[in-house]
């Protein structure tokens, strides 16, 4: 377990456990959120946001974590394990929300992230499950051939699956 690719909705929870698997597995942790976005809520152009998500992958070690369905299968490619934070539509506007009461919004210093929450945002979120879920597991069964793939349904299956992995990391 050395190459992490981390997907799941807005408010999964894809920021707390991939700092906890960077730190497991000694490995360098990218927000695609702050690499996506600046200060001011611009993007990069598409062509560059993938160019640097290669470069990303080529190293021996790392966690990525965001969804960006257009360049996840450059994350699937080079991913020898998966995690797919599919959670419900309530669970992740809980952690939106937590995570908004935490920071104030605005620019998380942990993360580098612009935390930006609009209407637009929310319906997505809300929607998730039904609209991206589906195209994220398709790309996953497409891509991620050879990565160990989990899918993680609640926070306490979350909490699990970080257990096994500390464990199986510390044998």
């Amino acid at each position: 377990m050395k190459r992490i690719a981390l997907i799941g909705c807005g408010g999964s929870g894809k920021t707390y456990l991939s700092k906890r698997i960077g730190t497991l597995i000694n490995a360098q942790v990218t927000h695609l959120d702050a690499v996506y976005y600046d200060d001011h809520w611009n993007t990069l152009p598409p062509e560059k946001f993938a160019a640097i998500q290669e470069e990303l992958v080529a190293a021996p070690a790392w966690v990525i974590e965001g969804n960006y369905a257009g360049t996840l299968p450059i994350r699937l490619r080079r991913a020898d394990t998966v995690i797919f934070l599919d959670l419900p539509a309530w669970a992740c506007l809980w952690g939106i929300a937590q995570r908004r009461l935490r920071y104030g919004g605005g620019q998380n210093d942990a993360t580098g992230v612009y935390d930006r929450i609009n209407w637009g945002f929310i319906r997505y979120v809300w929607g998730y499950r039904k609209s991206m879920a589906p195209r994220v597991r398709d790309l996953i069964s497409e891509h991620a051939t050879g990565a160990a793939v989990h899918r993680v349904t609640s926070r306490r299956q979350a909490r699990e699956l970080l257990d096994r992995l500390t464990k199986t990391q510390a044998a």
